[in-house]
């Protein structure tokens, strides 16, 4: 099937290049009219930078085809782990650590063998061997936090992330996918502008102190919006397509990716630290950028597949038969 077989996966594609061109002629105006600081200009700059580097290495696998897209969600899921790792000082901890990898690749493995049982199997059998790997080690002193530490990785990096490789299972996935790609990319910038705008309390002061409540709800209206509508294209004619079943899905999109982006500024603030990396300039290390589809993820490949599926009238475990 071709990479561009659906309208939307045209729409969501020409949107991203079309935004992107007008950023860099906003940008250019503003520099050339010498508008802002000269910092301000250039963390524009870094940012607009940063976003072309980035959008072809999330879009460019998903156009190539399932395998190469279940590849970039297996890389995603390390080099996030990799920033966790060393943020929290998991790191140290080589047998779980090399058991947390293990379980990332096992997963996304079965996702690309479109091995359900296999796939879901792995979560409680990947927690249950990180609750003993280190105990022949005999050091019972922080156990429950180093454990923990391991558990909550593979929870992110491995189990939940893997789901978004997983819809590649399914012959339509392509939209899907890319839709929340760039859904959750626009749920922030709504959350931000919508609370630059409107301003008022702030959400939690403590955890993100940038964070307002109409940034918040701002978010879940722009974004729930724009992916009720662009849904109801891939859903209409299925049992998911009634217009509050759409509205759900875009209001799942928007709570559990600010969900996400809270978890980890809860993270950061616990271990004292303001980015996971420099990676990428203007936006700080990989984990930054992504986290929100750590919850997005598992949350709309839930939801979808009730109403669905993935890939169900697909050849499953294609490898291990």
């Amino acid at each position: 099937m071709s990479a561009f077989a659906h309208p939307v996966t045209v729409w969501i594609v020409g949107a991203t290049l079309a935004v992107v061109a007008t950023a860099a002629l906003v940008i250019g105006g503003l520099s050339l009219a010498g508008r802002g600081t000269p910092a301000f200009r250039r963390e524009l700059w870094l940012r607009l930078g940063s976003w072309c580097v980035l959008l072809p290495l999330m879009i460019g696998p998903v156009l190539a085809g399932r395998e190469w897209t279940i590849l970039a969600v297996t890389l995603l899921g390390l080099l996030c782990y990799r920033e966790y790792a060393r943020a929290t000082g998991l790191f140290r901890e080589r047998v779980l650590s090399a058991v947390v990898v293990l379980g990332i690749l096992l997963v996304n493995f079965a996702a690309l063998d479109h091995w359900y049982g296999f796939f879901v199997a792995l979560w409680p059998l990947t927690v249950s061997l990180l609750a003993v790997a280190s105990i022949p080690q005999d050091r019972p002193e922080g156990y429950i936090q180093r454990v923990g530490l391991a558990v909550l990785g593979y929870m992110l990096f491995g189990a939940g992330l893997a789901h978004l490789g997983y819809m590649a299972n399914d012959p339509g996935y392509r939209p899907i996918v890319l839709l929340l790609l760039t859904a959750v990319a626009l749920n922030d910038v709504a959350a931000f502008t919508c609370g630059k705008i409107l301003g008022g309390p702030k959400l939690l002061p403590a955890t993100s102190p940038n964070k307002t409540i109409a940034g918040a709800l701002g978010a879940v209206v722009v974004t729930g919006s724009v992916v009720a509508l662009i849904a109801q294209a891939l859903f209409g004619a299925t049992p998911m397509g009634g217009w509050f079943w759409l509205l759900l899905l875009g209001v799942l999109v928007s709570v559990a990716g600010q969900a996400g982006d809270l978890m980890l500024s809860s993270i950061k603030r616990d271990i004292g630290i303001k980015d996971m990396g420099v990676v990428l300039p203007g936006h700080g290390g990989i984990l930054d950028r992504f986290n929100s589809l750590l919850l997005v993820s598992p949350a709309v490949f839930h939801f979808i597949g009730y109403f669905v599926g993935f890939g169900l009238d697909e050849p499953t475990r294609i490898f291990t038969q």
